[in-house]
């Protein structure tokens, strides 16, 4: 199976596309990267785990640790930008790499949150976004059970 077809990726994907739960992003990509025989800090999807959480709190207004997490993300999605990986196939991963350093900047400048979607590239990693889209439960955008998701859940 490509890496990016995954249930767990393509759930990230719905998550911060279609509602912004940064959260769940990060809930999913981490059951995805701890499966993993080879993880490490600097596996792949770190890049994605890190840029969802300095996103989450960028959005709480915490600019000290979304800056961190931000250019964290930066410096690890830089060095997919020039060698190929089967983590940026199927989506624009050029411009998500420009959308994570602006708003690393953005961020420096104490600017309000900003979102943005991950644009899909392939046909099949499209089709498999639009089918988890009908399936998985999605908060309403910029609730505050997203926004304070961390705060709010229940730890059973």
């Amino acid at each position: 199976m490509h890496p990016l077809h995954h249930p767990h990726f393509v759930n990230f994907i719905v998550y911060f596309n279609d509602n912004q739960d940064f959260f769940e992003c990060h809930e999913e990509l981490e059951h995805y990267w701890k499966a993993q025989p080879d993880f490490s800090k600097d596996y792949p999807l770190t890049a994605y785990i890190l840029l969802a959480v300095g996103l989450y709190h960028w959005r709480r207004e915490n600019f000290i640790g979304a800056h961190k997490l931000l250019h964290k993300a930066e410096r690890r999605m830089v060095r997919f930008l020039n060698e190929p990986s089967p983590f940026t196939e199927g989506i624009d991963f050029s411009t998500l790499y420009q959308q994570c350093r602006e708003s690393m900047h953005a961020v420096e400048r104490g600017e309000s949150f900003q979102s943005f979607e991950i644009h899909i590239t392939s046909n099949t990693l499209r089709a498999l976004y639009e089918e988890a889209q009908s399936t998985l439960p999605l908060l309403p955008k910029n609730s505050i059970d997203i926004i304070e998701k961390h705060r709010l859940r229940h730890r059973a």
